[in-house]
């Protein structure tokens, strides 16, 4: 027991640690990095619950996915960050309303145990069963929300499929491969033959 709590206090602290860095880096390639490592020590807390399935997928999927991509982006278009600050004060008074809200919430959220303790004495407890966390979760998704996680597949599918359509334009200055064009020509168009007079050579 002494043990966990040790493990929990190190994956928060770090957790918290890196996603104040992710704001307050100035270089972006370094904030990319500290979301990773904010990543992982997510992942360590979502072991530490016995959802050893989530910590999985947090790793393979945001790690090694996600974040890999978003850093390859950040390095390889040389985004100017300083132009997209620029209108930082122009929102801050509805992002400060926003951050204000959320504290409260968290706010009332740990200090559960003192405003309400019979709320948080009365809580059910989950129900012992036999089945991994991974198999139980399957259970779920592939049982009673079924059709909620094809849906979210399909929306997924569209998002990807609109923004190839949205950023995908084609340059008309630029010669492209035209492969029908090759296969489909005949010995009459790829070939050429003229009569060269002595003497005076081609034009």
């Amino acid at each position: 027991m002494m043990l966990s709590a040790l493990f929990f206090y190190l994956f928060a602290t770090m957790c918290v640690g890196a996603g104040v860095m992710v704001i307050a880096a100035k270089n972006p390639v370094h904030a990319v990095l500290y979301l990773i490592f904010a990543f992982f020590n997510a992942a360590g807390l979502f072991v530490l619950l016995g959802a050893e399935f989530i910590a999985m997928i947090l790793v393979v999927v945001y790690v090694g996915a996600v974040m890999v991509l978003f850093l390859f982006v950040v390095m390889m278009l040389d985004v100017n960050f300083a132009e997209l600050r620029a209108g930082f004060l122009k929102y801050l008074p509805v992002g400060a309303i926003v951050g204000i809200l959320l504290l409260v919430e968290l706010v009332f959220v740990v200090g559960a145990w003192l405003t309400a303790p019979d709320l948080i004495r009365d809580a059910p407890t989950p129900p012992a069963s036999e089945m991994s966390n991974t198999q139980a979760l399957g259970e779920l998704l592939y049982t009673r929300y079924v059709y909620l996680f094809e849906a979210a597949g399909l929306i997924l599918l569209v998002a990807m499929i609109g923004a190839i359509v949205l950023t995908l334009h084609h340059k008309r200055d630029v010669r492209r491969q035209s492969v029908a064009a090759q296969v489909g020509r005949t010995r009459e168009t790829a070939i050429e033959v003229v009569q060269v007079e002595t003497g005076k050579g081609l034009k």
